[in-house]
């Protein structure tokens, strides 16, 4: 039904006679090199600290992606895991779990139920001017959970012209092989925003419907292997940009009903339903104001409502009665709610150095009938770096951080230090130490959860997660001429980890809790190239991954079984987009190669004495083709195939893999092999 509404309202904004600008060039080209993530001011890419990537607007919408899973799944070092029973994904940066990767909105954090980031899934893809991705601990500049890295989603914005602009869009796709037009079985998303400017004030809005008729693979009941997901994704923002002071409001809004039905029990006539409901608030306020040529001053204030309800009912096909369910966990409503505060001043010495001193505040609160109480945690941070240049091609980059935390002992300090070398115009060694830490999440500490599937209790006494991460990396812009440019980028880690948070088995039970476990280790490297010329742009990537092994530094098993200290995944990835200009249409290749996971488990033998034998998830390929093709000025269509290969679900040769939502001998990865077709609208008027 939402998404009938929202195609009303494209069909009601396209009936205008309009003419479309695209405004593309050089300025474009600027935009996508300049980087805001952890910067003291946005800067070039080039001579940003950090190894960052960069995700852009063209690359998103060429794509055809739905959500941001969907923008991020070729990417190197990043993997996802579907825990299908809750309908939800996970991410993985560089060999580390989600809890370890920090998720921001123009720099502000997201806040999740748990460990799982299920805020990648709901933000509306449509409003995304690009991605940023920096890998290693970022703690000092944005606090707990940034050990992996961080994952910067920035919002569209005023650009400096007056212009009024409207954007819609309706995509169609399969799942797998089933399909109904425009609602039901398949994936259909409408879109619908509005910009507009006007001598330094502007504003702007959006809606985006997101219908998920679910999968049923070989299911033939009412039940489906991927549950059906309903999204009404809204947002509004408002500010001005005078002089020497920008200042904007924004508030995103999601509304998302996730249906578990049942199959019918044809011995009474009943079958039970799930809804997994849930809204989210995301209220945010920024301001910049550059004081004079030496001094500017940053502020963001953020407040975040997210609502999860469970809502389970017995539906009787016998008299067509739909009653709540008795059973426990059937009914819960959990609330979280985050507030936010940063500050920060930028203070130039002189040509050779700056400082950036920072206070930050956030409050985290929980309830709900499987959470403990009424919890809260507040943390209390005072943060400082600077940028020493001491002569030409060097930057110096040291910080600190110093915490207060309610609930925990926070560490009584987190150093950085990152260094930039320019070797030579076109080469550019990074290398940098962080120490980086973890805060346990409310979920982690008080919650919990019974029912058929699941059984899990919080843990008041874990500890804070710490870790100690060297990166390097080696830039060459090897070719730079006017119609050639080629790139490679070859970069290097190591993590190590103490008072990892993970699951464990309570002794003599099947319940499972957190736990802090003794250390956990992550190595490895990448290596990139991009090469673009005229019309082709072309990026080829592999990497190599170690996960540390538990078993190695066993004394049980060191001297009769011994194994390696580490568990190695290979990836490789590529693009190639071709644009013929004259025909006004855009070809895009995609492909990711996901090797095989290893890892190591004890096992018993007949006669009693235990050993360790290596268990795997299976390697898989992922490939996409995407077309884009002009038709006037004012409107292109897109059309493509996602997952060439038909994967579904991977082999993993374990039955019982030591996490909460155990997916057996089969972990579910895709839906097959789908198809779509869309086509968008745009216009501006200046």
């Amino acid at each position: 039904m939402k998404f009938r509404v929202i195609l009303l309202a494209l069909l009601f904004a396209c009936s205008y006679e309009c003419w479309a600008q695209i405004k593309k060039g050089m300025d474009s080209v600027q935009l996508n090199d300049v980087v805001v993530t952890g910067q003291y001011t946005p800067q070039s890419l080039k001579h940003s600290v950090y190894q960052v990537r960069t995700i852009t607007a063209d690359y998103i919408k060429m794509r055809g992606a739905t959500n941001i899973l969907g923008v991020l799944d070729n990417q190197l070092g990043i993997r996802f895991s579907n825990d299908n029973t809750l309908g939800e994904t996970d991410v993985e940066l560089m060999g580390m779990s989600g809890a370890e990767v920090k998720i921001l909105l123009d720099g502000v954090p997201l806040v999740d139920r748990g460990s799982t980031r299920q805020s990648l899934a709901q933000i509306d893809v449509h409003s995304i001017e690009r991605i940023e991705i920096v890998e290693g601990p970022m703690s000092v500049v944005y606090g707990t959970d940034a050990l992996a890295g961080v994952i910067n989603i920035i919002t569209k914005k005023y650009n400096g012209d007056k212009q009024l602009s409207v954007n819609a869009s309706v995509q169609e796709e399969t799942v797998g092989k089933e399909y109904a037009a425009l609602d039901g079985k398949g994936q259909h998303n409408a879109s619908l925003g509005l910009r507009w400017s006007d001598h330094g004030y502007f504003a702007g809005a959006g809606i985006t419907g997101n219908n998920f008729g679910g999968w049923s693979d070989t299911l033939t009941g009412r039940a489906k292997a991927w549950h059906p997901k309903d999204q009404l994704m809204t947002y509004g923002t408002v500010g001005i940009d005078r002089k020497n002071v920008k200042a904007w409001y924004r508030l995103d809004y999601l509304d998302e009903d996730l249906a578990a039905k049942g199959d019918i029990n044809y011995d009474n006539g009943k079958a039970t339903d799930a809804h997994y409901l849930t809204k989210r608030y995301t209220h945010q306020a920024q301001a910049m104001w550059q004081v004079n040529d030496d001094l500017s001053l940053n502020g963001a204030l953020s407040y975040q409502d997210y609502n999860r309800h469970t809502r389970t009912t017995i539906k009787n096909f016998t008299d067509g009665s739909e009653t709540l369910s008795t059973a426990s966990g059937a009914q819960d409503v959990t609330k979280y709610n985050a507030v936010f505060f940063r500050s920060t001043a930028q203070y130039a010495l002189n040509s050779h150095l700056s400082f950036q001193p920072g206070v930050e505040y956030s409050r985290d609160a929980s309830s709900g009938q499987r959470i403990e109480g009424t919890p809260s945690i507040s943390n209390y941070s005072l943060f400082a770096s600077a940028e020493l240049k001491p002569i030409a091609g060097i930057n110096i980059r040291p910080g600190v951080r110093f915490s207060k935390n309610s609930i925990y002992d926070a560490p009584p300090v987190i150093p950085s230090l990152n260094v930039k070398f320019a070797l030579s115009k076109t080469l550019d060694l990074r290398l940098s130490y962080a120490r980086g830490f973890r805060a346990p999440a409310l979920r982690e500490l008080y919650f919990n959860f019974y029912d058929a599937s699941h059984a899990i209790k919080g843990n008041t006494n874990l500890k804070a997660e710490y870790s100690n991460s060297f990166t390097g990396s080696l830039s060459w812009q090897a070719i730079q001429s006017g119609k050639v440019k080629l790139n490679v980028t070859a970069t290097g880690f190591y993590n190590d980890f103490d008072n990892m948070i993970d699951y464990a088995y309570v002794a003599n039970s099947d319940t499972m809790t957190y736990v802090n476990i003794a250390k956990f280790k992550t190595t490895g490297g990448t290596l990139m190239g991009k090469l673009n010329w005229k019309n082709l742009d072309v990026s080829v990537g592999a990497s190599y991954i170690g996960r540390y092994n538990e078993f190695s530094d066993d004394d049980t098993y060191k001297a009769t079984d011994p194994t390696p200290t580490f568990m190695w995944t290979p990836e490789v990835n590529g693009n190639v987009t071709y644009n013929m200009r004259k025909i006004g249409t855009t070809l895009n290749l995609s492909y990711k190669y996901n090797g095989v996971r290893p890892t190591y488990e004890s096992a018993t033998a007949t006669d009693g004495t235990t050993y360790l034998h290596q268990v795997k998830s299976a390697a898989y390929n992922m490939a996409d083709f995407t077309v884009m093709k002009s038709l006037t000025k004012m409107f292109n269509i897109n059309a493509g195939v996602r997952n060439i290969f038909n994967v579904t679900n991977i082999n993993n040769s374990t039955a019982n893999s030591g996490v909460a939502h155990s997916a057996g001998t089969q972990l579910p990865m895709w839906y097959g092999r789908s198809y779509f077709l869309g086509v968008s609208f745009t216009w501006d008027r200046k």
